[in-house]
């Protein structure tokens, strides 16, 4: 099957397929699951630092007006 085929089928462009093909080109099955585990769990820490983050500047602030 074309490459055009398969983007015309799956309602994609041809870079997009190309890119997907070069991040995932040789993976497995399991090591694609994985992956998107990780990506996930690293987004998760990314917001729990972010919020962290705020809360301990909150503090500063909170901190420096009382003394």
């Amino acid at each position: 099957m074309a490459v055009t085929e398969v983007c015309h089928r799956h309602g994609i462009c041809g870079n997009t397929f190309y890119n997907w093909k070069k991040k995932y080109g040789g993976m497995g099955v399991p090591e694609v699951i994985r992956l998107k585990e990780l990506e996930a769990e690293n987004s998760r820490l990314k917001r729990m630092y972010s919020d962290l983050s705020l809360e301990n500047d909150a503090l500063k602030e909170l901190i420096s007006k009382k003394l």
